[in-house]
């Protein structure tokens, strides 16, 4: 599988013949094990999605029309030119680890490590929100897992049981995904239907209640972040079928399906009932599924598919954080011991638990601006990733690129100039909390860095390298 220029340097060539050594060496290098389209399209779909469930503030902040037209604009804004980004860049290097191998080969190993400390934090912290929504949602049956030790309890062991499934295998993780999928889409599916009688266009229309306030931030902010995190699936590229193939074909394919699963909920749902712009939260989905069914079946349903939705969004973020983590170690971004792999699932086991005990131990914490802080650092991680594409195209213009980006360098700027743009506003309007664990962590992803270097030079831990097969 190559990982670099088709005239690679001596180091990279030697680099990509242990990468090829190590996977036709791996009990998962068989199709059998191979990630297919159809699973890796729901795995994007839930990195990105998971379902139109978060979309009702758009509507709440700014009115119907301006949520319909952001999700049908916006895609283009944002979500393409980061999709065509990770398309051309996953295939042009299909290993473990996506993001991080881009920066690491566009700006060098320091930067490969800010990559993969900015992604994995916010990757492991957003971890602990899932299980924590499986419960708000459990306790509507069972009021006593609202607080106290049954809730702590309770968000231990959903943690624990998702963990166990995403270590049983990625084949696994993404036949989840596709059934997981389709369960939480399929209430949404009965509520379009039920809804066509009662749709008056009229209302597609409304720019919102009048005298009712415009929160355009948190509009913008419901957009981008139902909208985001194309990239994340880029660590498992060598694990998928095919990659050069596959992946293209499959972000096309989520997008798509993505598209569909916000606009069609939001069409039939703004349509077929009259404004509240208030009660336009998060959750206001099952509310509005009662009232056009008649009966809270249809609600019940909705909430079901919700939680569904949070169990996809877990096996999916945690399966990108632990092949990033195999991703780095395989470039001696981190100690060669946290490649291991389970001999008999062949998932990298450390990369599992990693992640789940320190989504365990958020989890026990009011954690808000914390999360708030990691979105942050995505947000850096994301600049550097338009940085890196860019940078490639100058810096390895002889690379082979199964899939290329259509456009010349200077519309290739512009195509990631106005995706950076609508970062830079949406981290700029950051607390100072925000800022400040930002940077507290920033701190310590540089910390890391040349923690790492020291024990390379001191020969402390073992590591893979470009240059020989480990030095330690």
């Amino acid at each position: 599988m190559p990982m670099g220029p088709s005239s690679p340097s001596s180091s990279e060539t030697l680099l990509q013949g242990e990468e090829e050594e190590k996977q036709s060496q791996s009990p998962a290098s068989g199709n059998s094990r191979k990630l297919a389209l159809l699973p890796l399209i729901f795995l994007i779909y839930f990195e990105v999605a998971g379902g139109p469930y978060g979309a009702e503030s758009a509507v709440g902040a700014a009115g119907p029309l301006p949520a319909i037209l952001g999700f049908l604009v916006f895609p283009f804004v944002w979500s393409l030119p980061e999709a065509l980004v990770t398309a051309e860049l996953a295939t042009a290097f299909p290993g473990n680890g996506g993001f991080v191998i881009w920066a690491h080969k566009a700006f060098g190993p320091f930067w490969g490590s800010m990559m993969g400390s900015w992604k994995l934090v916010s990757g492991v912290v957003n971890l602990a929100t899932y299980p924590s929504l499986c419960v708000d949602y459990l306790k509507l049956v069972f009021p006593v897992f609202s607080s106290g030790n049954p809730r702590i309890l309770a968000n231990f062991s959903i943690t624990l049981f998702l963990s166990l499934l995403n270590y049983s295998g990625l084949s696994i993780v993404g036949s989840t995904a596709l059934c997981l999928g389709l369960l939480s889409l399929s209430p949404f599916l009965v509520l379009s239907v039920i809804s066509i009688p009662r749709i008056d266009p009229k209302r597609w229309v409304s720019l919102g209640e009048e005298g009712a306030p415009k929160n355009w931030t948190l509009f913008l902010n419901t957009l981008f972040w139902n909208l985001n995190f194309w990239d994340s699936a880029s660590t498992l590229a060598g694990e998928v079928e095919n990659p050069q193939r596959t992946f293209p074909t499959a972000l096309f394919s989520a997008g798509i399906l993505t598209c569909l699963a916000y606009l069609i909920p939001l069409l039939a749902t703004t349509g077929s009932t009259p404004l509240d712009q208030a009660g336009w939260t998060n959750g206001h989905f099952a509310d509005v599924a009662e009232s056009v069914s008649g009966g809270k079946w249809l609600k019940y349903w909705v909430e079901v598919g919700s939680v569904l939705s949070a169990v996809g969004l877990y096996e999916a973020q945690l399966s990108s954080c632990a092949y990033q983590i195999l991703g780095m170690a395989e470039i001696g971004a981190v100690p060669r011991a946290l490649d291991a792999r389970s001999e008999r699932f062949d998932t990298p086991w450390v990369g599992v638990v990693g992640p789940t005990l320190v989504a365990l131990a958020v989890s026990c914490a009011d954690f808000a601006s914390v999360v708030s802080s990691v979105n942050f650092l995505y947000g850096l991680g994301m600049l550097l990733e338009f940085g890196s594409f860019l940078w490639l195209r100058v810096k390895m213009p002889d690379a082979k690129r199964p899939y290329k980006v259509p456009l010349s360098l200077p519309w290739l700027v512009v195509m990631c100039l106005v995706p950076s743009g609508f970062l830079v506003y949406v981290m700029a309007d950051a607390t100072k909390a925000v800022f400040g664990v930002s940077a507290l962590l920033t701190l310590l992803g540089v910390l890391w860095y040349f923690i790492m270097k020291l024990c390379r030079v001191k020969k402390w831990v073992f590591f893979y390298d470009s240059e020989e097969n480990y030095c330690g």
